[in-house]
């Protein structure tokens, strides 16, 4: 399912306007990154919880030359679900 397909749905299951739906999630995928930006996590609680997670510098290998290579520091947004999320799959 991709981003389109997910609007359709939920203006299905909703009764509202797909126009309307789209807007709302757009300023609710706007809402987050903004929350992730400024170091906040974002708890949906019985869904997860979005944060930003950072991964320190480290030394890999280019595995064409055997070079090692410097890996520099990174910043990744991350969703780890919550418990009551996983149960609903098994």
């Amino acid at each position: 399912m991709n981003k389109g397909e997910l609007i359709k749905a939920v203006a299905d299951k909703s009764g509202l306007a797909a126009k309307d739906v789209s807007r709302v999630f757009a300023a609710a995928e706007e809402a987050i990154v903004e929350a992730l930006k400024a170091g906040d996590k974002v708890t949906l609680v019985g869904f997860g919880t979005f944060e930003v997670k950072t991964k320190a510098a480290r030394i890999g290998v280019n595995p064409a030359t055997g070079a090692k290579v410097t890996i520099p520091a990174s910043k990744n947004p991350s969703l780890k679900f919550g418990k009551a999320f996983k149960n609903i799959f098994n």
